[in-house]
């Protein structure tokens, strides 16, 4: 069974899913747009050794929206940290993808006496910082822009977000977003975007997102175990190998999983290939 409830962190409050108490916590942090739900393809697998514990990020899903517009990834840590020091009755795991890896990362930072190891999967990093206006992330988020908060139907918002148009900078030639997602992923995509407030995307798009983030003193604290998942950079990974060779030159105990023809979504395109690593991963703990 599954039961949403929420958590007052004090100017946020978040909605959050959890599962039964079949063993320590796990907490799993989505990617930006998205909310909770995104964990369904590998749930049912995870809950069966793990009580699962899944958040709404501040101005998504259920969750309440930042007041001054704070969604910049320190802001979200922030969340995540008191989250963690609130819901965690014992050391747990943190499960983060794009930018909720960059989240869990950094609460194992900050508060490690609550973790006992971190699963990464694709996080961005500067990719969606500094780097974003060299990659078609920029013309992808500014795609969404228009349906963020949206009172349309979702088949409507689906078929729209189709033709968004995904540019790589110095080339002529685009790509329809219709393209390289699938149907239902689009109504998902729509789904989540009705909940979501525009000002998410707007701290994306202005290339301040990562604005205090410091990666390299993160990495310096963190001395846990970590699973670090990479797709493929040829369907649209965002862990670049550069970032791949730091954490593993500098976390003590990485271990890395690569997965082929894996587009970012690597938990919603392979789930029973991702299952297999973080299962192995996850059961050497004990």
């Amino acid at each position: 069974m599954i039961e949403e409830q929420s958590a007052d962190l004090g100017t946020i409050r978040l909605n959050y899913a959890s599962g039964p108490k079949n063993g320590p916590p796990l907490a799993l942090f989505h990617g930006v747009t998205r909310r909770w739900q995104s964990f369904l393809p590998i749930w049912t697998t995870l809950a069966s050794r793990w009580q699962l514990l899944a958040w709404d990020a501040r101005g998504h899903g259920l969750s309440s929206r930042a007041a001054d517009s704070h969604y910049q990834v320190v802001d979200y840590v922030a969340d995540a940290v008191t989250f963690v020091s609130q819901t965690f009755k014992q050391p747990g795991v943190l499960y983060g993808h794009s930018l909720g890896a960059m989240v869990a990362l950094a609460t194992a930072a900050a508060v490690p006496e609550h973790v006992r190891a971190v699963v990464l999967e694709d996080p961005p990093f500067n990719t969606m910082g500094t780097r974003i206006d060299e990659t078609p992330l920029l013309s992808f988020f500014s795609g969404l822009v228009p349906f963020a908060g949206h009172h349309l139907s979702i088949a409507a918002v689906a078929r729209d977000l189709a033709e968004v148009r995904i540019t790589v900078p110095g080339k002529d030639q685009s790509v329809r977003l219709g393209d390289t997602r699938d149907a239902t992923a689009l109504r998902f995509t729509a789904r989540s975007l009705a909940d979501l407030d525009p000002e998410v995307l707007q701290s994306i798009i202005s290339g301040h997102w990562m604005a205090g983030y410091d990666f390299n003193s993160i990495l310096a604290k963190v001395q846990l175990p970590v699973l670090l998942l990479q797709a493929d950079a040829n369907y649209g990974a965002m862990l670049t190998d550069s970032d791949v060779n730091l954490l593993m030159q500098t976390l003590p105990d990485c271990t890395l999983a690569r997965f082929p023809n894996a587009p970012h979504l690597i938990h919603w395109s392979q789930p029973e290939s991702l299952l297999r690593q973080v299962l192995g991963f996850l059961e050497s703990l004990t």
